[in-house]
């Protein structure tokens, strides 16, 4: 079935990279989709009455047992990324989100939506994961960001469609209705099937696990279009064995995790997991999976109005994120983070007040405010989560710690996908405060702890930590400076 380990000889470079990319942007792309097909599925009157018109609480559980999926994936993912390497792993996983979009697709009954949503959650769960991986390790410093960018906004170009073909089938009577939105994805999963068998491995991979190393140093003449024997190509051969002999004292077991290992690999774990739980926390998928609901029973909209106004708002989200793509490798990540924190933050609190006075005007105020409030995360808490991760983690427990951050991102998106309608439901306005106080505390967070990786190599950022001493000048005294165990020295001054 996997053709090559170093791809087709006539794919190089530029080429190369841009069929890669396409992959790992269309297994995005398929995440977006899943999640916002849902928030049409979850209304239609056809859907409801097929799952025998569940409550409030039983819609969100469905909807949310997704995540539950998606985290057994990505944790799996974590135990085949490794041995099997990252294509093989991305190819199994968009193997098994087919199957659960053909269950999902047909379903009869409750129970078989709820096994299918569990399903197609495992299938992305392993997408997601190694996705990001495979893209920064075939990816240039000064490209990873951008590139990673690509794929963050494949995920809202999903997010988009998914909005759009559940607008046009809502006028559509019958099963047809969710059914064929729900099918729809399945174009995505047969293109990364494809294409993967004949794409390479990637030369990290390569260089520490295969029988013939020197396959690596092949991949990666390829991905730069340059001779073996160029120097850059050896160049950069020789800080990817530097880096495994670096992290080579310890096996790279689940236990490195927790481990120190003279690169605070441990800590960068911890980095990992927070920043993509936390993502979930600023409440974006209140807008991602909910902005149907939310117009419809927050501000008392039509249900084709709040479907049309739903279309729009990811539009919105779409066009925003490609100033992502110039600022992600400008600006860097931590300003990003608590900039944009602070002003979800501010933004929240006025959807509050807007929501609670519940007039005309207000109503008109409260949809601006929910515009702006996905303009800020795309522009800070969208593509920058998601990179993280791949960069921050050692080269031994990458795969693993990516995996698991990947876990954590879906566990906090399963708690607010489940508290969201019961929520929104009992204590109205209230919901966006608790939100709010979120965003304000994860900005302190990113401050304290969270270190600035922007145009860095993978391998340099493990010289970044080894030398590192906590006392590291001209950061803040006190309180802060004793917080800060994580901070490095900045990359190239950003941050």
């Amino acid at each position: 079935m996997f053709v090559t380990k170093v791809g087709i000889d006539r794919l190089r470079g530029v080429a190369l990279l841009a069929i890669l990319t396409s992959v790992c942007s269309t297994g995005f792309c398929l995440f977006g989709y899943d999640q916002g097909v849902m928030s049409g599925v979850v209304i239609s009157q056809y859907w409801l009455k097929t799952m025998g018109n569940p409550s409030t609480i039983m819609v969100s559980t469905i909807t949310a047992l997704y995540d539950i999926g998606a985290i057994v994936g990505a944790i799996a993912a974590a135990f085949t990324s490794e041995p099997l390497g990252r294509k093989r792993t991305l190819v199994f996983g968009a193997s098994v989100l087919l199957v659960g979009t053909i269950l999902m697709g047909t379903c009869v009954e409750r129970i078989q939506m709820m096994v299918a949503r569990i399903i197609t959650g495992i299938g992305i769960g392993y997408i997601t994961s190694v996705t990001p991986v495979y893209q920064s390790e075939i990816t240039l410093p000064e490209h990873r960001g951008w590139l990673v960018c690509c794929q963050l906004t494949s995920m809202l170009g999903g997010l988009m469609l998914a909005y759009w073909i559940n607008y046009a089938f809502y006028f559509y009577a019958g099963g047809v209705q969710w059914r064929f939105p729900l099918l729809f994805q399945l174009i995505f999963c047969v293109y990364i099937i494809a294409l993967t068998v004949w794409l390479p491995e990637t030369p990290r991979w390569l260089i520490r696990h295969d029988p013939t190393p020197a396959r690596g140093v092949t991949v990666l003449a390829k991905l730069r279009a340059l001779p073996e024997d160029h120097p850059v190509v050896q160049r950069e051969v020789q800080e990817i064995v530097d880096a495994l002999a670096l992290e080579s004292k310890e096996e790279g077991t689940w236990g490195d995790l927790f481990r120190d290992n003279g690169i605070m690999a441990n800590k960068r774990f911890y980095l990992a997991l927070g920043i993509q739980f936390m993502q979930q926390l600023t409440g974006i998928n209140i807008v991602t999976y909910y902005a149907p609901t939310l117009f419809k029973e927050s501000l008392h909209m039509s249900q084709q109005m709040s479907l049309f106004l739903g279309c729009w708002l990811q539009v919105w989200y779409l066009l925003m994120s490609f100033v992502t793509w110039y600022t992600i490798d400008r600006i860097g990540r931590r300003k990003l983070w608590i900039s944009m924190a602070i002003g979800q933050m501010l933004v929240l609190v006025l959807e509050a007040i807007c929501v609670a006075i519940n007039n005309t005007a207000s109503g008109g105020a409260a949809v601006f405010f929910i515009f702006l409030y996905e303009t800020f995360f795309t522009w800070g808490w969208m593509a920058t989560v998601w990179v993280y991760p791949a960069e921050i983690l050692p080269l031994k427990i990458r795969a693993k710690g990516a995996a698991l951050a990947a876990a954590a991102d879906f566990l906090g998106n399963f708690l607010v996908v489940e508290i969201t309608p019961p929520a929104l439901q009992n204590i109205g306005w209230r919901t966006y405060i608790i939100f709010a106080v979120f965003n304000i505390v994860q900005a302190l967070i990113v401050y304290c702890f969270y270190p600035e990786t922007a145009g860095q190599t993978l391998e340099s950022i493990d010289e970044l930590f080894r030398n590192h001493d906590t006392s590291v000048k001209g950061e803040s005294t006190g309180w802060a400076s004793a917080m800060q165990w994580s901070m490095v020295p900045k990359a190239n001054g950003i941050g």
